[in-house]
């Protein structure tokens, strides 16, 4: 029946037979008789069809969560206690400014108390990352706290908080923040972004208009137009610009200080000694 399980958590992963068929090697054929078997054990239909489309319908629902955690039970049973016995592949996705911050100082840590683990590291931006750990296709993302409830399936962890400052040109004068952002060009961190959604948040709560000269989620980049003369800026204390010399003004926002938030995300059912060992090393 294990088998069936997994067929079914693909079907629902995909949304089709045939998908799901491709991902496990199996024909359309073999799918559909497999989903017939499990129905008949569960004595419940999961599945409302309709064309090629396989919606699950309030049973599959329930089944969802309880499959998965019997799969994860099952898997669990092959792992030793010990992390340094551990072995096999954590696919692990972050955002760039981690990738560069928290992770470089986590991992020797991690490799010492785990050497037989595989990492494979995933770059992506927050939301790409949070569907692919939605999605199975990774064990751990570390991202931007998302500014909307999580599927219940999915857990998220604090791992820190960056606060925002204003970066202006060095040849900028004045120290007061919103003067600044009212005058002067300004280059935008992605709107769209869980990041840049916090600045968006910020300046309409200040009632702030601002003229914006250019919109990029990239905070390196960020960097190098404001240093360039561009315009000013609101980013996160985060990033590889801080360990340079820069050609920029760097001017605290003081009592109006907003933060983003860095988590790790996974999914409910996926908890495991190498994965728990990871978060420990991560916070440090």
């Amino acid at each position: 029946m294990l088998r069936e399980l997994k067929t079914f958590l693909m079907v629902a992963r995909h949304g089709t037979f045939s998908a799901a068929g491709l991902h496990l090697g199996l024909t359309q054929s073999a799918v559909s008789a497999q989903m017939r078997v499990l129905e008949q054990h569960l004595g419940v239909r999961l599945f409302d069809r309709s064309g090629r489309a396989a919606v699950l319908n309030a049973a599959g629902r329930h089944a969802l969560p309880l499959a998965e955690q019997i799969l994860a039970l099952y898997a669990q049973m092959a792992v030793p206690t010990a992390v340094a016995d551990w072995q096999g592949e954590l696919r692990i996705g972050a955002i760039a400014t981690v990738q560069t911050g928290l992770l470089p100082e986590a991992l020797p840590r991690f490799r010492t108390a785990a050497p037989r683990v595989e990492l494979k590291l995933v770059p992506g931006v927050s939301l790409h990352l949070l569907s692919q750990v939605d999605a199975g296709e990774l064990d751990l993302a570390l991202l931007i706290r998302p500014p909307f409830d999580l599927p219940k399936e999915l857990v998220q962890l604090s791992l820190a908080r960056e606060p925002f400052v204003l970066i202006a040109p060095q040849g900028v004068e004045g120290d007061d923040p919103l003067r600044l952002l009212a005058e002067q060009p300004f280059v935008r961190y992605d709107r769209h972004s869980f990041g840049g959604r916090r600045v968006s948040q910020f300046l309409r709560e200040q009632r702030l208009s601002v003229r914006e000269a250019l919109e990029l989620d990239e905070l390196e980049a960020i960097v190098r137009m404001v240093e360039c003369g561009l315009g000013v800026s609101l980013i996160p204390r985060a990033g590889l610009w801080l360990q340079r010399p820069t050609r920029l003004r760097v001017i605290e926002l003081g009592p109006l200080t907003f933060h983003r938030e860095l988590v790790a995300v996974m999914r409910r059912a996926q908890r495991q000694p190498a994965l728990e060992c990871l978060l420990d090393c991560l916070r440090g």
